[in-house]
């Protein structure tokens, strides 16, 4: 019988990726162990309807497992992630193939980014042929999701019919990078609509769950949308295009404030500073005459009354003081908050809306 000699034990040098990746994981699995989807994805379930999970990925190294593990622990159980990497050269890649190599590919499926940015990576996702499902949910890479995000959003979406376009979209619970509390985003009350959709984006992309006919819409529009972000162009054209589009004011996600943030939650006054800044550089009018710009190529998809809303607010900028006062109030935009209005007032007053 042929002696087999036992294998050196391997040196710290000659650790495998996947073990270094381990490491800066440990205190997290100290607290919520990594979840064994051998056993829960393998329950059985009543049938219920698919959600595609649209995750966009850019050096998500430090919190992307504690998203993979939110998700994979929803209470509806239905649901097949789809990742697209801008190009990240940090442990990403590895993180992705680590939980591919658990779940297996038709759980997660990998692939490559446009990289040009977050929003065309997420409109990639969204005008990809291949992803098929009953809704469709972006995900950002460092937040966490409470277990009942997709079972809420879905809820609410059965409600509506299948022909109809629909977004919902949610309230977040704000927390820092070790998931402390800080706060909520705000709560807003009035109904969503086109109106406010054309100088006001209430939900993050990040609670954003939407059916079949929305997704469609979106595909028509097209991946090469030069909208400023792609959660805004989402409630502008699913309300611009007569669909419907619910704001849940309880908190679906814990949206993970810390300095590498594209978007934060611009709650302190610091933030408050910085956009009134911004506002009166001409920071905003650049957002909303990309917006506008991208509305007008769709506008064939637009209801009459919206394509109404949409010229005549796009004329109303265009006047002089007191003419671009009145018509803009007939036009009827508004933003959800009194110190919301009395800014889109000072933006109309000074020419920068």
């Amino acid at each position: 019988m042929a002696q087999t000699t036992a294998e050196p034990p391997r040196s710290r040098l000659q650790r495998s990726p996947i073990q270094d990746l381990l490491s800066p994981w440990e205190e997290f699995r100290r607290i919520i162990p990594l979840v064994s989807l051998k056993s829960l994805l393998h329950r059985s379930h009543p049938a219920v309807p698919k959600v595609a999970v649209l995750l966009c990925t850019m050096q998500a190294q430090h919190f992307l497992a504690h998203q993979l593990n939110s998700i994979a622990t929803q209470t509806h159980p239905a649901w097949a992630i789809w990742a697209s990497d801008d190009g990240s050269d940090d442990h990403t890649h590895a993180i992705l193939e680590y939980y591919q190599g658990h779940w297996g590919e038709e759980r997660l499926s990998i692939h490559a980014g446009p990289a040009v940015g977050s929003t065309a990576n997420f409109l990639s996702l969204t005008c990809r042929a291949d992803i098929d499902a009953d809704y469709f949910a972006y995900a950002d890479q460092d937040d966490i999701w409470e277990a009942d995000k997709l079972e809420r959003a879905v809820a609410w979406l059965k409600t509506v019919p299948e022909d109809v376009p629909a977004l919902y979209g949610s309230r977040t619970l704000l927390v820092d990078a070790r998931n402390q509390h800080l706060g909520y985003s705000p709560l807003f009350t009035k109904a969503p609509s086109f109106r406010n959709a054309l100088v006001q984006s209430i939900a993050g992309g990040n609670t954003m769950v939407f059916n079949r006919a929305a997704r469609d819409l979106l595909r028509q529009a097209g991946e090469n949308v030069a909208a400023i972000t792609h959660d805004w162009w989402a409630y502008m054209l699913v309300t611009g295009c007569g669909g419907q589009v619910h704001y849940d004011p309880y908190p679906t996600v814990r949206y993970r404030q810390h300095s590498n943030n594209q978007f934060g939650a611009n709650q302190s006054v610091a933030a408050h500073m910085l956009r009134a800044r911004l506002l009166l550089q001409g920071r905003f009018r650049g957002w909303v005459d990309a917006n506008v710009s991208a509305l007008q190529r769709v506008q064939h998809l637009m209801t009459e009354e919206n394509r109404e809303v949409l010229d005549n607010f796009v004329r109303a900028r265009q006047r002089h003081l007191l003419r671009r006062l009145v018509e803009l109030r007939r036009t009827g935009v508004f933003r959800q908050t009194v110190l919301g209005n009395l800014g889109l007032l000072a933006a109309t007053t000074i020419n920068r809306l």
